[in-house]
């Protein structure tokens, strides 16, 4: 007989179908069920006939640190010892015509690559999943760029409306509605408590939820007490 009638591993994506979970946003959970692994960058992903060798590390899409061993004074007859490979890094200022601002970031080659080949910092955070972004910064910068789309901000360039107006253009296929542009790279903390606190706004109560029938028809009944009239009845 099994210890749990559900088993352990189908927890993760069972938690999703009950309680504030399944009340997130549609496009929400979507976008979490449709989650695909990072691209390799520092291994190629074996064929299906597992000619290739496998990798012995890798860090997701973006760069980082790879563990392995390698032989001492590249002696193979000398024993392995383990090593960790770093990637370069670089502070540089990358400036996003959206947001109208200038960051100083730490990046890699492969970022200013990256960047360079998407023909500017805002396309290639736009262009970019959040799998292969690996960054909670980037993924926060891509979430106010989509906000700033949505709305049409007129605090970009508020005394350049022309100018404004080219920028929302020249980044409009990006666009979608603010609603979803809320939710986009939260984790599921995150949303679990945005969720949470529009539910509190709204006059949601309980883990149950809706409105408690207690505080609607409380008010009444006690007036009807008081006037000697009520008729109460099981509900």
């Amino acid at each position: 007989m099994p210890l749990h009638r559900i088993a352990p591993r189908l927890w993760d994506a069972r938690r999703l179908e009950g309680g504030i979970y399944a009340r997130l946003p549609a496009h929400y959970l979507r976008a979490l069920r449709e989650a695909r692994p990072p691209g390799p960058v520092h291994w190629r992903r074996p064929q299906a006939d597992g000619r290739l060798p496998v990798p012995r590390a890798a860090c997701g899409a973006g760069e980082g640190w790879v563990g392995g061993y390698r032989y001492v004074d590249n002696d193979k007859l000398a024993p392995r010892v383990k090593k960790i490979w770093k990637p370069q890094l670089f502070m540089r200022e990358l400036s996003s015509e959206i947001l109208d601002k200038t960051f100083t970031l730490t990046v890699t080659m492969r970022t200013l690559d990256l960047v360079d080949a998407a023909f500017g910092f805002d396309f290639y955070i736009l262009k970019t999943s959040k799998e292969d972004l690996q960054s909670k910064l980037g993924i926060d910068l891509k979430r106010a760029m989509l906000l700033r789309l949505a709305r049409k901000d007129t605090d970009l360039h508020p005394n350049d409306p022309v100018k404004r107006e080219s920028i929302f253009n020249k980044y409009k296929a990006f666009a979608i509605p603010e609603e979803e542009a809320e939710w986009v790279g939260l984790s599921l903390e995150e949303a679990v408590e945005k969720q949470r606190v529009l539910e509190k706004k709204r006059g949601r109560w309980g883990r149950w939820g809706g409105f408690p029938l207690i505080v609607s028809i409380a008010p009444e009944h006690c007036q009807e007490l008081l006037e000697g009239v009520c008729n109460l009845q099981p509900l």
